[in-house]
C-alpha cells in the first residue's frame, strides 16, 4: 500500500474517524472523474485545494461543483492575496500530490476553510493521498477533523 495513503488512514483514525479509504480503478484525480467512478454527484466531492497565501499554504475544501473565488475569500477573511500553488509547493506542505490531496494527514499544519455548500450532502468523498484513493465522511466529521473555518467559497 502507498505510504502516503497509509498516512491518511492513520490521520483518519487519529481524528476518531473510521478508516473509509478505498482504492478505485483508474484515476479519481478530478472531481468529475471521482464522481463518475464513485457514482455520486460532483458536488459531493470535497476537493482539497492548496493555495499559496502570503508564502504560507492555505487549504480550501471546496465542493467539486464550486469555482473558488479567492478574491472574495481573501476579502472576507482579511487575508493577503491567494494564488494557486505550484505542485512542488503542494507536495512540500501536504506531502501529497496534486489531484490526490486529502483533507488531513499533511506533513505540516495548514490553515483550512470548508465550503458550506458541502453541508447539503449526507456523504462526502475526498482524496486520500493518491490519484486512486478516496475517503468518505460527513460534513460535520470533515469540519471537526480538519478544524476548518466554514465559509462560502463563491
Amino acid at each position: 500500500m502507498d505510504p502516503v495513503v497509509e498516512n491518511v488512514r492513520r490521520a483518519l483514525l487519529a481524528a476518531g474517524l473510521p478508516d473509509t479509504v478505498i482504492v478505485v480503478d483508474g484515476s479519481a484525480a478530478t472531481a468529475a472523474t471521482a464522481a463518475a467512478v464513485l457514482g455520486c454527484e460532483v458536488g459531493a466531492i470535497a476537493n482539497s485545494l492548496i493555495f499559496e497565501c502570503g508564502g504560507e499554504p492555505l487549504l480550501i475544501l471546496a465542493s467539486g461543483a464550486a469555482k473558488v473565488n479567492v478574491k472574495l475569500l481573501a476579502k472576507e477573511h482579511g487575508l493577503p492575496k491567494i494564488s494557486r500553488a505550484m505542485p512542488d509547493f503542494v507536495l512540500e506542505y501536504a506531502g501529497q500530490p496534486v489531484g490526490g490531496v486529502a483533507p488531513l494527514g499533511h506533513t505540516a499544519h495548514i490553515k483550512t476553510f470548508l465550503d458550506t455548500e458541502l453541508a447539503q450532502y449526507p456523504l462526502l468523498w475526498a482524496g486520500a493521498g493518491s490519484h486512486q484513493a478516496m475517503l468518505s465522511l460527513t460534513y460535520e466529521e470533515l469540519l471537526v477533523a480538519t478544524g476548518a473555518v466554514p465559509t462560502a467559497v463563491r
